[in-house]
Order: structure tokens, then sequence, then C-alpha cells
């Protein structure tokens, strides 16, 4: 009994929709590792840093930092915690760093850094490149980009 052309056309949309299926949870899955090794939230990143102009803890000033320590985040062994002073003691950073982003950027103690608002959040880089190589976004910024399940 022959295959109706009708009933071919069927069965290869329905290919095609499995074959793209399997691409989007890929896809989907690449770019969730992609972004949780370059950027993060302001609260599970920022830890108790200091403006003298501020009284916020999370806010940070744009500008030249350099790194006087690095140690384990405690309770998290997945992470390595920075902290950043600027040429005024009183403004210091502490900053969070997924440990895959901390081992590529090969940190080191005395290493030069930079801090840049943005409307988005802050973008923090070495400053001998002067770019960008982790984003801490604000919280309501990094809810809207989490991850979700795709289906079509």
């Amino acid at each position: 009994m022959p295959i109706s052309p009708s009933f071919r056309l069927f069965a290869a949309a329905g290919a095609l929709g499995l074959a793209m299926q399997a691409n989007a949870d890929s896809f989907v899955s690449s770019a969730s590792s992609a972004g949780s090794a370059s950027s993060g939230s302001i609260s599970d990143s920022l830890n108790g840093s200091s403006n003298s102009s501020h009284g916020d803890k999370r806010k940070v000033a744009d500008g030249e930092y350099r790194i006087i320590q690095i140690a384990a985040t405690p309770d998290r062994a997945d992470r390595t915690r920075i902290t950043m002073q600027a040429n005024d003691p009183q403004q210091r950073i502490v900053l969070d760093l997924p440990q895959i982003t901390f081992d590529k950027q090969q940190l080191v103690v005395g290493d030069a850094m930079y801090a840049q608002n943005r409307s988005y959040g802050i973008e923090f880089g070495r400053s001998d490149k002067h770019q960008p190589f982790y984003l801490v976004l604000a919280d309501e910024w990094y809810g809207e980009l989490a991850s979700r399940p795709v289906s079509l």
C-alpha cells in the first residue's frame, strides 16, 4: 500500500518538531551554564561592601580597586570571595565570584580591578584589559533573566 503525500508531510513535520525540541533544550542548558558563570545577582554576589557616601552596603562606587584579600566564600564551595579596596579606605567591595569565573581570570592579591555601575547592575573587570568579565545584576534584572524551561 503506497504512503500518501499528506501522511509523509505530517511525519516530516513531526520529526522536525522533535528535532527542534531537542535543540531548544540543549540551547537553554548551554545559555544557563554560560550565564551563571558570568553573572550573578546583587544579593548573591555582594557582601558587606562599603561606600563612604552611601549607607547601603549593596552600593558600589565607580572606579579603580585593588584586590586586598582572596578567600573561600563561607558555606559556598562553588564560590571565591574577593575583597577589593579603592584609594579611599572607606570604599571596599566584597565580591563573591563563581569558582569557574575566578579560575578563568587567574586573579591574585594586588591585581587592579574596576567597577562600573550600569542601569542593569555593576560590571567588574580587570583594569589592564578594561573588559568586563563579571556582571552583578540588580535583583529585579536577575530574576527576569533567569532561565526557564521552554516548550514548543
